[in-house]
């Protein structure tokens, strides 16, 4: 065994009170930082700073397209999809976003499962979805079950509650950067967070959705609509809201 000297001990024992000492002279105020003050925000029960999408009350913030009102039903604070009326999108624009929705899927109807079950979507800047569907003890192919970036990539685990049952989703969302001659210099990304799990963790969006086909990231785009799709199926939402980052 290789042994150290007393001197060599005595050497290393100076060296680290030096460091100390030499640390200790340091201005601990050098690396305060006091500029910008973060703003206060009132969490409870909705962030002070969030947009309300959907209160219970109104669909003011919706419309099939530009100029048509939403036709989706309100049955007491929630919302419905009318299957065969089409999407609905937000009359306001949003690029980097926290997004909090609360949806429930129907009931199970008989014959119709995978994806025929409870199925709708929360669309990102009009083309990047994350999934809704009823994944509870409801196999379909995996990166089309809920809280999948439909088509690309699916979730970490499987959140689902049962059908009729309130759920939530959190997603914070980095839209795409584009160069001026019209290529991707940075993807999208999310985080989702189901019924309180993480679902997606800073997940690499491949592109606009397709059912068919690879995604790609067909031309550059700016702040678009939230949009929440018409499967047919009768899911429901509610307290919905936004805050830009």
């Amino acid at each position: 065994m290789k042994r150290t000297s007393i001197a060599t001990l005595l050497v290393i024992s100076c060296s680290g009170v030096y460091a100390a000492d030499k640390q200790n002279l340091i201005d601990p105020t050098l690396t305060e930082v006091w500029e910008p003050i973060p703003a206060e925000v009132n969490s409870r029960p909705v962030p002070s700073d969030a947009i309300v999408l959907f209160d219970g009350n109104s669909l003011s913030h919706w419309q099939h397209k530009k100029d048509v009102p939403a036709k989706w039903s309100i049955n007491g604070n929630y919302m419905t999809v009318k299957p065969k009326t089409g999407a609905i999108t937000t009359k306001d624009n949003f690029c980097d976003i926290q997004l909090h929705v609360e949806f429930k899927t129907p009931a199970v109807i008989e014959g119709k499962n995978g994806q025929q079950s409870g199925n709708s979507g929360i669309f990102l800047q009009e083309r990047y979805e994350v999934q809704v569907l009823n994944s509870y003890k409801n196999r379909t192919y995996s990166n089309g079950q809920a809280g999948s970036i439909y088509k690309q990539t699916p979730p970490l685990v499987n959140a689902s509650l049962p059908p009729e049952t309130w759920q939530t989703y959190d997603i914070i969302y980095k839209a795409p950067l584009f160069s001026a001659d019209g290529n991707v210099k940075s993807k999208a990304n999310v985080t989702v967070l189901h019924n309180g799990v993480l679902i997606q963790n800073h997940t690499e969006i491949q592109g606009g959705t397709t059912y068919r086909g690879e995604a790609t990231y067909a031309k550059a785009h700016g702040c678009a609509p939230i949009v929440l799709q018409d499967h047919n199926d009768e899911v429901s939402y509610r307290n919905i809201w936004v805050r830009k980052i």
